[in-house]
């Protein structure tokens, strides 16, 4: 099994383990938290979130051709030079192209964009955020943390801050520009 892993295009990595089940995402309706989900990286790799055990994580969907595309970069940046360190934040950013198209590239062109705008924070692999093939991270997260009128993400740059127990606190829509949430982010420190 150990040969397929490796032999397969990280692109395709996430679909294979969807088609073999293997996957450490429980269903999420019965999650505990953020930790009992994984995420697949830009260049393949499979990261378990309960790496994130003991820190306040914001969790945003991001596209590059977008609108707040350019201040959310900017201040995401901001908040990791800001916090990383000093109080352990870790920002996970997940690429989605549900929203007009706004993230068509593939996983290299992602990151090739994301190192022109010197992004400091993880960037994983292109998720769907809404319907029934939304990431169950995702599906997680909207069922902690409804949203106005409905429970979908309703565009690019919706934010989710997890207190250091790996739970969903608060969730802000695009609107709200990430150093906007630094009293938010405080409160869970």
């Amino acid at each position: 099994m150990g040969f397929l892993k490796y032999s397969i295009l990280p692109g395709l990595q996430q679909t294979f383990r969807s088609l073999t089940g293997m996957t450490g995402n429980v269903d999420y309706k019965s999650a505990k938290s953020i930790y009992d989900f994984e995420a697949v990286t830009l260049n393949g790799e499979v990261v378990q979130l309960s790496k994130y055990k003991d820190h306040v994580c914001l969790i945003i969907n991001i596209a590059s051709k977008c609108t707040l595309t350019e201040i959310n970069y900017k201040e995401l940046n901001q908040l990791y030079d800001s916090y990383a360190d000093s109080q352990g934040l870790r920002i996970l950013a997940f690429p989605c192209n549900q929203f007009n198209n706004q993230e068509p590239g593939d996983s290299k062109e992602i990151m090739e964009f994301a190192k022109s705008r010197n992004a400091k924070f993880e960037i994983f692999e292109k998720v769907n955020v809404n319907g029934d093939d939304a990431h169950p991270l995702w599906k997680y997260l909207k069922q902690e943390q409804s949203g106005t009128l409905f429970d979908d993400i309703k565009w690019n740059f919706t934010k989710f801050i997890i207190d250091k127990n790996g739970k969903p606190v608060e969730r802000h829509g695009p609107q709200v520009n990430p150093t906007g949430l630094i009293e938010n982010l405080k409160k869970y420190f």
